[in-house]
């Protein structure tokens, strides 16, 4: 397919897990792609074996405006405009209320929301321009609670609600406004899960097409949402679960 043929695609969190495989699939189906991580070194690695002449490869922090702002006019003057913007760069700390720090909540708070805010912001005069889209990684935790992810929790539930509150302002002016909502998804973050063979049985159980998720099907779920196939789509939280929702919270029987 070449739905973004022609297209100019910012990703944030492109190094690695769902912001990469989200990079890859774009470029597969013909777009230029702004890839964006905090992560230099390991941001410049990805990008290596990706097609040179419609990449360009960006250092920043999503929660700094200055590198929203610098990562959108990138898009401008590299490729000529921006048609999605993929927010995705994410952290998580475990606790829970008592055990999270100021620091921890208001660092997560700053990327995961604050980020999301900066890169939207930047990006939307472009996105009027073009009548683009915006597509974010939110979580099944930003449609339901976990325990000891408190910070986390929050952060996404915020995110899933900027979504719906964006898409409501940004329509008229032909822009839309979707997230994908993973669950337990093999990425650098949930490493440690994946090396509890415990966990990942406890999440076999939950999600009746199997656990862990890949990032690819996440990253393909999110380029429908960005694609012309979903023009009539907007302020969804769109559950890429694998079925884990689709479940009352009853064990199997």
């Amino acid at each position: 397919m070449n739905r973004f043929n022609e297209k100019v695609v910012l990703v944030t969190g492109a190094a690695s897990g769902i912001g990469l495989a989200c990079a890859r699939r774009f470029l597969d189906e013909g777009a230029r792609v702004v890839m964006l991580d905090i992560d230099e070194t390991k941001l410049k690695k990805a990008a290596v074996e990706l097609p040179q002449d419609r990449i360009a490869v960006l250092a920043g922090d999503t929660a700094d405006k200055a590198s929203a702002k610098t990562a959108v006019k990138t898009a401008v003057d590299r490729f000529g405009g921006l048609h999605i913007l993929i927010n995705n760069a994410g952290m998580a700390t475990e606790g829970d209320i008592t055990q999270t720090s100021e620091e921890d909540f208001e660092r997560v708070m700053a990327v995961n929301v604050g980020g999301y805010f900066h890169m939207a912001k930047a990006a939307m005069p472009e996105l009027v321009k073009t009548r683009g889209s915006i597509v974010m990684t939110s979580s099944v935790s930003g449609l339901g609670g976990d325990w000891n992810l408190f910070a986390y929790n929050t952060s996404k539930g915020a995110v899933s609600n900027m979504v719906r509150a964006m898409a409501m302002d940004a329509a008229k002016d032909g822009v839309r406004v979707n997230a994908v909502n993973p669950s337990f998804t093999d990425t650098g973050m949930t490493q440690d899960m994946m090396s509890d063979p415990e966990l990942v049985a406890k999440f076999k159980e939950r999600m009746p097409l199997g656990a862990p998720e890949d990032a690819e099907g996440v990253a393909a779920a999110m380029a429908f949402l960005a694609s012309e196939d979903a023009r009539l789509i907007t302020g969804v939280n769109l559950p890429v679960d694998a079925g884990l929702l689709a479940s009352n919270g009853q064990p199997p029987q």
